[in-house]
């Protein structure tokens, strides 16, 4: 664990923006400067980090990334940048046992990279929020109290967005809990919830499927009777128009899985509210009720005053 850090407020560097939120709500009202590094509406598999980003990572007291082989450039900047006494910690890896990855349509086990996107599923998230508590409460016991009262109400949140889920997943028909998307990005959220992924177009490559890849995926689509198919913002995806429109089954192309919604200090550029959007946006277009998840309060349990790059 962190050794205590006697001078100056602490430093974190963390990856992609859902991280980068969670860690603002548990040091919100603290010293500590936190700083993201992932740009959003980037591919944070692909993302390559520039030389600038070496500095960012030299400053930092702890260093946040996601891990299950998701941000492997970036790591490797980071074990070959971080200075003498500062932590790397892969928060998906430390709190997610091998015997729980999942491997699936883009994430193949022969590739040997796990679906790395635990931060869709809001219990795999509040893992993700205590061990970030546990790490700043060891790095920075002077703020420990603020901590870990920011988590207990950051808790409460993730409580009541995994109760709103669970509750509109009862209001759809057990036969549309189907998702076909183009990123893949809901496995963990599938298994935990009652929902099946039964495709992604997104191969492990990241290039675009091949032909017989769109007709098995077309009959699939036909088979399965779902109603809605999911495409992703940052990802636009003519595949998914094309099975969309030989299938009579609608598209719906706003997704986001690490892109927060709007630009830094807008009410609902968080994590919270991504998840509120993506669930409300697939629930509703499956013939469920998403009352309960809108009326939800996603509000940040402090002002958020992360860095998120742009």
């Amino acid at each position: 664990m962190h050794v205590a850090i006697a001078n100056g407020p602490l430093t974190i560097a963390t990856t992609v923006a859902p991280i980068t939120s969670i860690a603002a709500n548990i040091a919100a009202g603290t010293p500590t400067v936190i700083k993201g590094i992932v740009p959003e509406g980037t591919n944070s598999h692909t993302y390559e980090p520039p030389p600038s980003v070496a500095a960012t990572l030299e400053d930092a007291d702890i260093i946040f990334i996601n891990g299950l082989s998701l941000e492997e450039p970036t790591k490797e900047m980071a074990q070959a940048n971080a200075r003498a006494g500062s932590v790397i910690c892969e928060l998906a890896t430390a709190i997610l046992p091998e015997d729980q990855w999942i491997y699936d349509f883009s994430f193949p086990k022969d590739g040997g990279k796990p679906n790395p996107h635990i931060w869709t599923n809001p219990q795999l998230a509040g893992d993700m929020a205590a061990l970030i508590r546990d790490s700043l409460v060891a790095a920075d016991p002077a703020h420990a109290t603020e901590y870990e009262s920011n988590y207990e109400a950051f808790a409460l949140k993730i409580d009541a967005l995994d109760q709103a889920i669970a509750e509109a997943t009862s209001t759809i028909a057990e036969d549309q809990r189907q998702l076909l998307t183009y990123h893949d990005a809901y496995a963990y959220f599938a298994r935990t919830y009652g929902w099946k992924v039964i495709g992604a177009i997104q191969p492990s490559s990241f290039e675009e499927p091949t032909p017989k890849e769109i007709a098995d995926l077309i009959d699939q689509v036909k088979s399965t009777g779902v109603s809605a198919i999911f495409g992703s913002e940052v990802f636009p995806s003519s595949v998914l128009s094309q099975i969309g429109k030989e299938t009579g089954v609608r598209y719906v192309d706003v997704l986001r899985d690490d892109d927060l919604l709007g630009a830094p200090g807008d009410e609902d550029h968080s994590w919270l509210g991504l998840m509120r959007f993506d669930y409300v946006t697939m629930i509703e277009a499956l013939g469920g009720d998403a009352s309960l998840l809108k009326a939800l309060d996603t509000s940040d349990v402090g002002t958020d005053s992360a860095e998120y790059p742009q």
